[in-house]
């Protein structure tokens, strides 16, 4: 398809792709969708911020594939977006939901730059990026225990992930990991968890076909008991 990001039809398909799963965005909204993709792409000449560059895929796989967790995540919850990368999916959130409080890591300092950039460009209040790796920073204590949902799309395998996130996460918070269709795998791990961990965690595996695409999507739901 023949468009150019931020463009009217580049909207429209976000707002249409949007409507299908039913989240509901105004025009505002996606006008701030352009401003941060005209600047990913950008950007992305001198930082490897994405692999994605075709307009078209860069609406659907980035801006529409961030929204599907939106049911998920209620008004005012405190999130950590784990590897955030471009800003996927917690840029997106946060311009959907501006309720939310969320807090941005990755370990690249090129990538912390850019989203602090498009922070100040979208005037967006409650939401900042953090140059650290998620280990190091779950143990500080201004991080630890403090995020009602974690999330990370394509960061890492589950089990690793897991491990990462569940130190950020209060008392019943969640952890929301964003993968592919092949997800089985992954998740062998709990087998080998013991009865107290499968006691104080529910898991649930949701699948999606990406809109506009033959792509099938994974959420995979790790909420605190």
């Amino acid at each position: 398809m023949n468009m150019k990001q931020g463009s009217e039809e580049w909207k429209t398909l976000i707002k249409k792709g949007a409507k299908k799963i039913g989240v509901v965005i105004d025009h505002e909204k996606t006008n701030m969708f352009g401003v941060h993709a005209k600047q990913l792409l950008m950007w992305n000449k001198k930082t490897n911020l994405t692999a994605i560059d075709d307009p078209f895929e860069v609406a659907v796989k980035h801006y529409i594939d961030s929204l599907y967790p939106c049911m998920y995540i209620p008004d005012k919850a405190k999130v950590i977006d784990i590897g955030s990368g471009g800003g996927f999916p917690g840029i997106v959130l946060k311009i959907v939901n501006p309720s939310l409080d969320v807090t941005l890591i990755d370990a690249s300092r090129k990538k912390i730059s850019f989203l602090n950039y498009v922070i100040r460009e979208l005037k967006l209040d409650n939401i900042k990026a953090v140059h650290a790796r998620a280990e190091d920073l779950a143990k500080d204590n201004m991080y630890k225990n403090r995020f009602d949902i974690a999330i990370s799309r394509a960061f890492a395998r589950v089990d690793m992930l897991f491990d990462l996130s569940i130190p950020f996460i209060v008392k019943k918070g969640k952890l929301i990991a964003m993968k592919g269709k092949n997800i089985e795998d992954e998740l062998l791990f709990l087998d080998n968890k013991s009865d107290e961990f499968i006691y104080n965690f529910n898991v649930k595996v949701s699948k999606y076909n990406l809109i506009f695409t033959d792509s099938i999507r994974s959420i995979v739901e790790f909420t605190h008991q």
